[in-house]
Formats: C-alpha cells, sequence, structure tokens
C-alpha cells in the first residue's frame, strides 16, 4: 500500500512539475575524459552574491555526460534560443539514428574552461564544478560561474506542458480590478500564417462585436509553432491544416482550400487556364517550405520536381514567383495578383488527383473551453457555414 502511495504520489509530482515552465539547455563538458552533451530543464541560479556566481544543473546519473562532468570538473550551460529546438531534440537522443556524433547538429566554440558552446546560443554559462550530490536518480552539479556569452537579441526557448513554446510580452494591469478583468476577458488562438490574414480579422470583428471588452491574443506561425503552443497552454484555440494531428486533439472541420498553381505573367506557362505535374516538371520550383507540402502532387504522378528555391514565408515565395525564379504551389489565394514589389502574378487551374487542403479547428480535448473560446466556436461555425 505505502509502494502505491509513494507512486501516485511520484506521478502528481511529474504532473504538477510539467507545468512549471522552463528554460531548456543544453549542458556540455569536455576534457580529458572526453565531449558529451545532454538536454535538461532543471537548471537554476544559486546566487549571484558568492566570490563568483553559482549556478546548479541536475543530470541523470544514466547519462554518460554526468561521469565526463565529474571527471572533466568542467561544463558549459548553453540556454537555448526558440528557434533551436532541433538542437534540443538531438542532444535529448530523438534523432539517435541519425547522427552518429549529435554536436554535427550545430557550430562550437569552446569556453575558457575548453566545455563546447553552441556558436549561437541565448547564454552560455561557462561553469567550474564546485560539488557534486546524487539525490535519488540525478546528480546535482553546483558551478562556480567563470565566464559568460549574452546574445544581443533573440527569446528563450521554454519547456511547459510537455511541449516547447516561446515567451511573449504581458503587458502589467493597471490595477488588480483591471487584471481579473482582463484574465476573463481574454482568449489566445493560434493559427497558420498563410491563411490566418484571409479568416481572422472578420473572425476577431464578429467576435469584438458580441463582446468590446474582449482581448484576444494571436500566435501566428507554421504547423510546428501552432501545435507547441496549444501543448503547451499558450493558445486556447488553433487553425490548422489538418495534417498530422495528435490524438487527444478535437478537431472540427471548418473549410477547404484547392491548390492551385502561381505563375509570373511572363512565364511560359502562364499562356495556360490549366496545367499537370508532367508540364511543371521540365521547370524550377519555389517551394512553400511549410505543410502542406505540395510537392506531393508531383511526387504523386512519378515525378520529381526541381527545387531552386524555398522559404518558409508566404509573400517571399510569391515574390521570388513575381521576379521569374520559378512556379509555386499554394492554397491560399490572395485578392491581389501583385507581389510585394508591384510584379505581376498569375493563378492557374492544377490538374491533379489529390485532396484538397483541409482547414480545421483545433482543441486539447482535456481541456474545458472557456466562455470566450465557447464564442469563438460558434462564430466559426457561423462563418464557414459549418453545422453543430
Amino acid at each position: 500500500m505505502r509502494v502505491k502511495s509513494r507512486r501516485v504520489l511520484r506521478n502528481k509530482f511529474l504532473d504538477g512539475m510539467s507545468h512549471a515552465a522552463c528554460t531548456v539547455n543544453i549542458i556540455t563538458t569536455d576534457g580529458a575524459a572526453g565531449r558529451a552533451g545532454v538536454t535538461v530543464s532543471a537548471m537554476s541560479s544559486v546566487s549571484a552574491d558568492t566570490p563568483k556566481p553559482t549556478l546548479l544543473v541536475c543530470v541523470h546519473q544514466l547519462s554518460p555526460t554526468a561521469q565526463k562532468i565529474i571527471d572533466n570538473g568542467v561544463f558549459c550551460v548553453n540556454v537555448l534560443k526558440d528557434d533551436q529546438t532541433y538542437v534540443s531534440d538531438t542532444f535529448a537522443g530523438r534523432f539517435k539514428d541519425v547522427v552518429d556524433d549529435k554536436f554535427e547538429c550545430a557550430e562550437w566554440t569552446a569556453m575558457p574552461s575548453g566545455a563546447p558552446r553552441v556558436i549561437d546560443p541565448l547564454v552560455g554559462f561557462d561553469c567550474e564544478l564546485i560539488s557534486s550530490n546524487l539525490v535519488g536518480t540525478h546528480h546535482v552539479f553546483l558551478g562556480e560561474v567563470t565566464d559568460i556569452f549574452v546574445a544581443e537579441r533573440g527569446s528563450p526557448l521554454i519547456y511547459a506542458h510537455r511541449a516547447y513554446g516561446a515567451v511573449s510580452r504581458i503587458e502589467r494591469a493597471s490595477s488588480i480590478a483591471a487584471g481579473k478583468r482582463r484574465a476573463q476577458s481574454t482568449l489566445s488562438v493560434g493559427c497558420f500564417h498563410t491563411f490566418g490574414p484571409y479568416f481572422l480579422p472578420e473572425l476577431i470583428q464578429r467576435m469584438m462585436a458580441n463582446d468590446s471588452i474582449l482581448t484576444i491574443n494571436l500566435v501566428e506561425g507554421d504547423q510546428r509553432r501552432i501545435l507547441e503552443s496549444l501543448q503547451a497552454g499558450k493558445t486556447e484555440l488553433g487553425l490548422l491544416f489538418d495534417l498530422h494531428l495528435p490524438e487527444d486533439l478535437a478537431v472540427i472541420p471548418l473549410t477547404q482550400l484547392t491548390p492551385y498553381v502561381l505563375l509570373a505573367e511572363g512565364h511560359p506557362l502562364a499562356k495556360k487556364q490549366a496545367l499537370t505535374p508532367a508540364e511543371l516538371v521540365e521547370y524550377p520550383m519555389v517551394l512553400l517550405d511549410d505543410p502542406p507540402y505540395f510537392t506531393e502532387f508531383l511526387e504523386n504522378a512519378g515525378l520529381t520536381p526541381k527545387i531552386a528555391h524555398r522559404s518558409s514565408s508566404f509573400e517571399m515565395v510569391r515574390g521570388m514567383v513575381g521576379h521569374g525564379l520559378g512556379y509555386t504551389l499554394l492554397a491560399t489565394k490572395p485578392a491581389s495578383p501583385m507581389t510585394y514589389d508591384g510584379r505581376a502574378l498569375v493563378s492557374r487551374r492544377l490538374i491533379a488527383e489529390a485532396e484538397p487542403s483541409r482547414v480545421v479547428l483545433i482543441w486539447r480535448k482535456s481541456t474545458k473551453l472557456s466562455k470566450s473560446a465557447e464564442q469563438f466556436l460558434s462564430i466559426c461555425r457561423e462563418f464557414f457555414g459549418v453545422s453543430d
């Protein structure tokens, strides 16, 4: 019975700690024992008022990095930026079948102690090990900070709710009462960055017509960022493409976007009103490097696209097409057939056997939606003509 009680307490502790947001850090070491590194979230300041500043990190005893830190007597804490999730995943072992050496994922430089530092972390703390204690399954390392690297710009990569996240500025309330009103009248929505401008302004306008004091916080980005913001609790609702969504999400289909071909006005294929993958494959492609991946329309026809340029920016892709750098395949169609710098574009129908890209509204099944979120859901149903 006592063992079961400890297990229950342990599970509650782990669940509770998953709500405590932490920076994501790569702890590295090098020296006579060799080079090693591991991803940790357990890193904290101890004191700035010791002879030299001190911090602590916790590393699992089974990690090879732990013993090498002890043997080398030095370590570096690399506080990652919010665009360095791939570094975190690599040192957490996610890509161990892809890379032989985890350090291949980034460029490194040596701190004065010899411990490796990512070329461009948010912060790098070079430390000498001054104590090590094994507590349960983890070594608690206390380090004396001897050198510090601080980036000129950037935001920290955060881990909370068992997902990556990023920080955003929150303005202070003018009073306790104002703070309570804001907490009760705030809705956070994530939206895929290409189609967001087509739907959200009117949806927000309809929301504000019903609740003039409502504050709507928007998180815009690619599929990964919106999913992570939802899993981390940063957003309550998300509008995304229906692609590889986790099973713990509730999903309501809203609309479909039909892929089309975008060309510069003077492109050789612009004279045709509809195009097949076979007609496109001989020309260079500018790829919108975000899901949905439109290369599948050519690949499903047994063809390999000639990708000349790629960008995750919708308008950058349109701009490169306008300058004759290639064609592209898109699903979202702006009202204006012009690029930012005034180049004329033409859109043509794509003749291919493929399903349209489905736009969906999602939220976590385990979460009870707020009154504002329920209202937004209702407005989305009305706006897109979706029945209950």
